[in-house]
């Protein structure tokens, strides 16, 4: 007996994007300066959840700021 069935092969799995606590660590900076950076635009984020929500950066959002400052990606400790 033959089974003719193919497999394929698992989606792409895409790094989940980052909550505040982990960018600040990345960065070696204190919360309130990533909640500034949102804030003014600087680095991009979203909220998730209902009323205030809860910020995820998106970790092609850190990158960029990274870049734009001259941070080099591997001293960040997250991957991008």
């Amino acid at each position: 007996m033959q089974l003719n069935s193919t497999v394929e092969p698992p989606p792409a799995v895409r790094p989940k994007p980052l909550k505040v606590k982990e960018v600040a660590a990345a960065l070696g900076v204190d919360l309130s300066t990533v909640y500034v950076a949102v804030r003014t635009g600087a680095l991009g984020a979203y909220r998730v959840g209902a009323g205030r929500g809860t910020i995820r950066i998106p970790r092609s959002a850190l990158k960029s700021y990274a870049d734009e400052r001259g941070i080099p990606a591997a001293e960040l400790g997250v991957e991008l």
